[in-house]
This record gives structure tokens, sequence and C-alpha cells, in this order.
């Protein structure tokens, strides 16, 4: 199988799977999507939508967020994981947006890196969720199912972002990084993948390579 037919059919077996596929944050606007995936860093997404509602009615807006003390915002989301790193990073966000941005979230990749806890696959989340830009956000997710398949044979996530944003329609860039994080999250596990009820298991080089020889040498070894 060539590497067109195999992006060919994933693709295929997304959109008709998972043609709305999106970001399970919660949020209403571009200040809250990004305190959301600053939070999100090695956190679960259920665990955020559970500690920004009282972030947002305490901080509403990216002005009020800029006034904050670490002293009010902590104990707010201490909850999250490393609660202190992402305290002054919350505020420092939103200082820099209101000095630098005049109180706007800016859009491009190479603005949001200038904030505080804003790397590039966040950068690339705002950019592609909000703005639908195709910029791919490769988190561990997206990293192991986009080699598990097949899709991509890199090592490190800027490796997996340039061959995926290489070989995937502009158009479908941005929705293609929820199918593969979803893909992720629920079926393409990490320890132990749910290969029996995923649609993608004809043009799955993990499958192929480790399921299939697992099988068959377990029959065998039954039959023996």
């Amino acid at each position: 199988m060539t590497k067109k037919e195999r992006y060919r059919f994933v693709i295929n077996y997304f959109v008709q799977n998972q043609p709305d596929a999106k970001t399970e944050l919660l949020y209403d606007n571009p200040y809250q999507l990004l305190v959301a995936v600053i939070l999100s860093a090695q956190c679960t997404d259920k665990r955020v939508n559970q500690t920004t509602p009282v972030i947002f009615e305490a901080y509403p807006d990216i002005e009020s967020l800029s006034e904050a003390t670490p002293e009010a915002l902590f104990p707010l989301i201490k909850s999250i994981s490393y609660p202190n790193n992402k305290t002054n990073h919350l505020i420092g966000m939103a200082k820099k947006v209101m000095t630098d941005f005049s109180g706007k979230i800016p859009m491009t990749v190479e603005e949001l890196m200038q904030l505080p806890g804003v790397g590039r696959k966040t950068a690339n989340v705002i950019t592609s969720v909000i703005d639908n830009q195709p910029n791919m956000a490769v988190d561990t997710h997206v990293f192991r199912v986009a080699n598990r398949i097949g899709l991509v044979k890199a090592k490190t996530p800027l490796e997996t972002e340039k061959q995926l944003v290489k070989n995937l329609p502009e158009d479908l860039i941005y929705i293609a990084h929820h199918w593969l994080i979803l893909h992720g999250r629920y079926i393409c596990i990490a320890r132990k993948p749910k290969c029996e009820i995923c649609g993608l298991r004809p043009v799955c080089k993990y499958y192929k390579e480790v399921v299939e020889p697992s099988i068959k040498d377990n029959s065998e070894q039954t039959l023996k």
C-alpha cells in the first residue's frame, strides 16, 4: 500500500465516521480557549472543564486576568497539574496580551508563541480551532496514532507535524488534529489499543506488523 492510499483511506474513514470532530475543551471565545489549552498541558480535558467555569467567573476576560494575583488565582487551579507554573503562565500571558497585543488574542503561531505558557502545540490548537488555519497540533495522542497507523515515520512531534501537514489536504488539516487525538484517546490508546473495534485496521501498520502476527502465534499455540 502506498502512502497516498493509506492517507486516502484514513481521511475517508474519518469523514464518514467523525465529520464534526472538535475539541472536547469547553469555551465560548478565544480567551477562554487559550486559558483552557494552557491548563490542559499534561492534564485531562475533563479535569480542565471542571476547573475553568470558576476561573471564568472570577476573571471573565483577558483584562481581569491580567490584574489577577498568584495568591488569588492559584486556589482556583490547584487541582490542575503543575498549578504553580500554570498560575504564573496565565497571569503572564494575560499581561503580555494586554501590553503587546492591545488586549486581543493574537491569531498567528509566531505571535502566540511569544506568550508565557504557549508553545508550538498550543499555538497550533488556538489557530486551527478558532480560525481553521491549516496548523497541526501534535500531542502524545496524535504522535502515537500517526506513527502507529503509518501516516508518518517520525521521532519528534515537530517531524510528525511537518509530515502530516505535507500529506494532508490543506482544508482538512484543522479537523485532522481532532480526528487523530480523539482516535488516540478512545480507540488507539497507549497501552492496549482497541484494534478489535478499529475501522483503520485494513491500513494500519501496527495492526499488520504487531497485532496480526501475535494473533497468528496464539492461534498456532492453541492448535498445538
